[in-house]
């Protein structure tokens, strides 16, 4: 696209006044930038946009409404191709922006649009190199009005029973008519929860209602189990000798571990990603408080320095130190997730999540280490294990107060061998079953008593 086509393209809002230093001759940086990458990562919960430099970029935004829009302003840059790519960079299915305009309103200033879907609340911040990231400027926007992981549980169940009411209805009716009919061919066997139609488009969502006394009943008759695919999205997690992505495989065994779930009546599984996205390692946490979740999973793929360690693991919180020196530096890795993925610091509630993520309690260490042991036992049979005890250290994402949470380390993608292994559906399937088979047999010997739901 050229410069003038570039301009013509970017509409009413490429053309308004620029900050007033700028427009006055005020110097730029004398720095010039360069843009390494520009990446959107669309999901339910918000949609960050990524420009990732080689030196800092000083930039601004300000809203706009009729209709809703976001405008950027990046000081001391002009329009070039990596800006441009944002265009394109768009998905049709992104649930809050619909579309990116670029142009240079002003020289050595480039200027955004972005055309909402719905309204947003943004938040600007800058992350420091880190990992294979140089500087990175991002932007998250969040829907001013947020959805409900409670009320989105409870539509799903109830959703869930319908079709499986449906699914009995239908085969009834074959039923009688074949008794009445004796020449029609036998009906086939109705599966007990069927597949879900499949995802179309989102549409800009209205505020939810209350969810009421009776919803709230149904859904305290369900053991709901939170499944936490790790890293995702700016984080790639571990990357395995031929390029596999520890974000993307577990997200894959995490999608198969809640089909299996959800497939056994009175559970129902919660992902904290179901895409790829980031999710910062207390959101995960407060997700699966916020249903009430009995039991947490974090699911992930090891690496280490030396490509010859094999072997899954589990690992519980511990309060104490590590019970290993392994054990220590996998926590530090794993908690490192929030500064490759990137959070904002500056957030307000970032003292309330550390608050919460400090009183994690004797119970739930106790339980944590009763199914880490059944999943163990259970993945045992699908592989080799790497320590035949469940671990424990000072794991973040862990660190619920009040639900067992337990952290799952497939196999080391940094083995050739076990990468191949994670790369394989089958296996990948074997060790989901496991994963559930050793989940429901901790819940058939220890069954929640009640359920206090915290937000």
């Amino acid at each position: 696209m050229t410069r003038r086509r570039a301009l013509l393209h970017a509409g009413g809002a490429l053309g308004a006044a620029a900050p007033l230093g700028w427009l006055l001759g005020w110097p730029a940086p004398a720095w010039a930038q360069g843009i390494v990458g520009v990446r959107v990562w669309p999901a339910p919960i918000y949609t960050r946009l990524t420009i990732e430099s080689d030196a800092p970029l000083v930039a601004s935004h300000f809203p706009m409404q009729g209709p809703d829009r976001l405008v950027i302003d990046i000081a001391g840059y002009g329009l070039d191709g990596a800006l441009r790519e944002l265009v394109d960079k768009v998905r049709p299915d992104d649930p809050h922006i619909a579309a990116v305009r670029v142009g240079e309103p002003s020289p050595r200033v480039v200027r955004l649009v972005i055309d909402l879907k719905q309204p947003v609340r943004p938040e600007q911040f800058v992350l420091e190199p880190v990992a294979a990231y140089q500087h990175r400027l991002v932007f998250d926007l969040y829907p001013v009005e947020p959805a409900d992981p409670l009320l989105a549980l409870i539509r799903d169940k109830e959703a869930a029973d319908e079709r499986a009411a449906r699914a009995i209805e239908d085969a009834l009716g074959e039923l009688i008519a074949r008794v009445d009919r004796p020449g029609l061919p036998p009906p086939s066997a109705p599966s007990a929860l069927p597949s879900p139609p499949a995802k179309t488009p989102p549409t800009t969502p209205r505020p939810p209602p209350p969810v009421s006394a009776e919803q709230r009943a149904r859904l305290d008759r369900l053991v709901v189990v939170a499944i936490d695919p790790g890293h995702g999205g700016e984080d790639p997690g571990a990357i395995g000798p031929s390029g596999l992505r520890e974000k993307d495989v577990v997200l894959a065994i995490a999608l198969d571990l809640r089909r299996r779930i959800d497939a056994v009546p009175g559970m129902r599984a919660v992902l904290t990603r179901d895409g790829d996205y980031f999710v910062p390692l207390h959101d995960r946490v407060r997700k699966a408080r916020r249903v009430g979740a009995d039991l947490f999973v974090s699911v992930h793929a090891d690496a280490f320095v030396r490509p010859e360690a094999r072997g899954a693991s589990v690992y519980a919180l511990s309060t104490r130190g590590a019970s290993s020196t392994a054990a220590r530096w996998m926590a530090q890795r794993e908690n490192r997730s929030d500064l490759v993925g990137g959070i904002n610091l500056g957030a307000t509630d970032r003292q309330v999540a550390h608050a919460m993520l400090d009183m994690s309690t004797h119970a739930q260490i106790r339980d944590s280490l009763t199914v880490g042991r059944q999943l163990l036992h259970q993945v045992g049979q699908v592989g080799k294990l790497h320590k035949r005890q469940v671990e424990q250290a000072g794991f973040a994402v862990l660190k619920a107060p009040d639900i067992p949470s337990v952290l799952v380390e497939t196999a080391f993608i940094s083995n050739p061998d076990e990468e191949k292994l994670l790369r394989d559906r089958r296996w990948r399937e074997r060790l989901a079953e496991a994963l559930a088979t050793g989940i429901r047999r901790y819940f058939a010997r220890n069954p929640p008593i009640r359920r206090d739901r915290t937000a």
